[in-house]
């Protein structure tokens, strides 16, 4: 399921590969400030989630309360168990329809505001990274059809 999909070049130089579920590329978010997953459709020329027929768009909100699981998850492997899940699908900034699935604590930096534009993101050290990316990927492999991005 790739029709005409090419990930906007943004994605790639602020977060990192998790995977594929059946409708999203997942990528970790490069900011270790929160637990944050992106979800963006595997298909070409969307900006919208209008332009998501009816089924896709089921799919998609699926894969975004996965993707909350994952977050989670990730939170409590790092020792920083999520409060609240916070999602949103802006796209001002890149035009290609994606989902942020953000894992919010009372006492992160941004609390209780939004993230977006709050300081600088602050990149995950490696070890820290490769246990975020552990944890989204146990929970994600739970779905059938999930594969694993390569390391």
């Amino acid at each position: 399921m790739s029709l005409g999909f090419q990930l906007d070049e943004a994605f790639v130089s602020t977060s990192r590969a998790v995977g594929d579920l059946g409708l999203c590329h997942v990528r970790l978010q490069d900011d270790a400030r929160y637990a944050w997953l992106v979800l963006i459709p595997r298909l070409g020329g969307l900006s919208e989630l209008e332009d998501l027929c009816e089924a896709d768009r089921a799919r998609f909100m699926q894969e975004v309360v996965l993707c909350g699981k994952a977050v989670r998850a990730m939170g409590l492997a790092l020792g920083r168990p999520i409060d609240k899940l916070n999602f949103g699908a802006l796209g001002n900034v890149t035009t290609q329809l994606h989902g942020h699935v953000v894992g919010r604590r009372r006492d992160d930096s941004a609390w209780p505001g939004p993230v977006w534009g709050q300081g600088k993101a602050i990149p995950y050290l490696s070890l820290d990274l490769q246990t975020a990316m552990i944890a989204a990927r146990r929970v994600l492999s739970d779905v059938p059809g999930f594969s694993p991005a390569p390391d």
